[in-house]
């Protein structure tokens, strides 16, 4: 096979956000998961994926890594949101299974590496993309996701350094996993909320509370072996911190700011530059996606980290400007209101960036079949060919729904100040119009599923697809609005200076 070469423009810089509500922290009491997906010149399609039966001795490669991984007897179905640009891109899809089960991440970069390596090292370790598709395929339940991440990583190694966060109704885990053969993981609490951008977040860990706390019987040890970590006091391991102990480098500027500015929302607190980003924090009311929706869209605007001057200069400046939580490199931010029918799952989707595309509600797990103009590649060939992408696929086409919403985002980034107003208006049009018939579907849903499934979860099906199309009209709409009035704003600026008016 062909070697990749793939250099990501972000790697040393970071860029994805992900918050999490606990379920007692939530005004639905089901746990809540917002997330911004962000990478440079990608393009994004969404797929279903069924249950598949495989023979006994199938095993299982992908194209980034080196890792032959022994495949299940039978792999769970699920809908997965694929990211795909130039070389390919090993961290950047998103997945929810037929169980509810859903797995995002954060970069980290980077973690100290043994062999001393400071870039993603594939000749020693052995698995990356992977995992995350193999979550969705092997796990029931969130805690089931952390042990198939466990069982991977210290089986066959993990080259990049990162954040997973599983995911489902009613439990919400941080994996974080550096270069090598270790993982930790800890619980977000159930009357807790959390955000990360992009570092390790999980510091002091209760090796006795299993029902909270995972690590490697090896990542302690091999921390102490490389000199990483001194215990105060020898055979002593309560003082270990692994982020402090397995993060290299200094903390990022803008990790910090877009945690102080997440934290200032979710709880009206300043934190200063020295501060520790924290795992999680209690929770002192209870949460919405609306609220998730907020911390999605920041652009830190009238806050003292606000830089656009009164929105003269773009919040979405370049890819090294200092990051906002939507930024220029966002291309997908989800919200996911995880429900206990698994089928009323909701996704709450924006592409490429929540600022400028309204959050268009989503059933993944009841979806028949992805809506129209939504994907161009079955799953089966985007899957073969997800490191392997034909250039053309990044070029506009007007079939393919991810290019409205583009071409839209680039009219606001000519005149984003003449543009936002316009268009957070028509996007709260939108949203609360979902959100008014938000019941009436559900309700109608139960009652049809009281009789038959098929036809509900068909129901919620068709449902999403209408949305999806109005969101994509929607968007050709505001091309044409935006369009409009800067030909009414151009002929109000001739006339004053003309003094030919009425």
């Amino acid at each position: 096979m062909e070697k990749l070469v793939y250099e990501y423009m972000g790697s040393d810089r970071g860029n994805c956000s992900t918050a999490i509500v606990g379920k007692n922290a939530s005004v639905t009491g089901k746990v809540l998961l917002a997330h911004n997906e962000d990478d440079t010149e990608a393009v994004v399609q969404t797929h279903l994926v069924p249950r598949i039966k495989h023979k006994p001795g199938t095993v299982i490669t992908f194209a980034d890594a080196s890792a032959v991984i022994p495949q299940v007897e039978e792999t769970y179905a699920y809908y997965w949101s694929e990211v795909r640009c130039e070389g390919g891109i090993s961290f950047a899809d998103g997945f929810v299974n037929e169980f509810g089960v859903a797995v995002v991440s954060n970069a980290c970069r980077p973690s100290k590496d043994a062999t001393g390596s400071h870039s993603d090292n594939r000749e020693a370790y052995g698995i990356g993309y992977g995992i995350r598709r193999l979550v969705a395929e092997r796990a029931k339940t969130a805690r089931e996701g952390v042990q198939v991440i466990a069982q991977l990583v210290e089986q066959f190694g993990y080259f990049s350094s990162r954040s997973y966060q599983v995911v489902d109704k009613d439990e919400a885990w941080v994996v974080q996993v550096p270069k090598g053969f270790n993982i930790v993981a800890q619980r977000v609490g159930d009357d807790e909320v959390y955000y990360i951008p992009n570092w390790y977040t999980i510091h002091k860990i209760d090796l006795n509370d299993k029902d909270n706390f995972y690590a490697s019987p090896n990542l302690i040890p091999h921390a102490i072996q490389q000199g990483w970590y001194t215990p105060a006091v020898e055979g002593d391991w309560s003082d270990f911190d692994f982020a402090l102990t397995y993060q290299e480098g200094v903390k990022k500027q803008y990790n910090l700011y877009r945690a102080r500015n997440a934290w200032r929302i979710l709880k009206g607190i300043e934190l200063g530059e020295d501060e520790i980003t924290p795992f999680s924090m209690k929770a002192d009311r209870k949460y919405s996606a609306d609220d998730l929706k907020q911390v999605m869209r920041s652009h830190y605007l009238g806050t003292p980290d606000d830089e656009t001057e009164g929105l003269k200069k773009n919040p979405h400046r370049g890819y090294y400007s200092p990051l906002t939580i939507c930024n220029p490199m966002t291309v997908e931010s989800i919200v996911v209101e995880f429900n206990e029918d698994i089928n009323l799952t909701r996704m709450l989707r924006a592409a490429p960036k929540g600022c400028v595309s309204p959050y268009t509600p989503w059933y993944p797990v009841a979806l028949t079949r992805i809506p129209k103009g939504y994907n161009w590649m079955s799953p089966q060939a985007s899957q073969a060919a997800h490191f392997y992408v034909d250039n053309e696929e990044l070029v506009y086409n007007p079939e393919k729904a991810f290019w409205a919403f583009k071409v839209l985002l680039y009219f606001t980034e000519f005149d984003y100040k003449g543009t936002h107003k316009v268009i957070e208006e028509e996007i709260a049009k939108l949203e609360k119009a979902w959100e008014v018939e938000k019941d009436a579907i559900e309700g109608a849903y139960k009652a049809l599923k009281a009789v038959d499934e098929a036809a509900a979860k068909e129901y919620l099906t068709q449902y999403t697809c209408a949305q999806a199309q109005k969101s994509w009209d929607w968007a050709h709409y505001m091309i044409s609005k935006l369009g409009e009035a800067r030909i009414m704003d151009n002929c109000k600026v001739w006339n004053d200076e003309n003094e030919f008016g009425e």
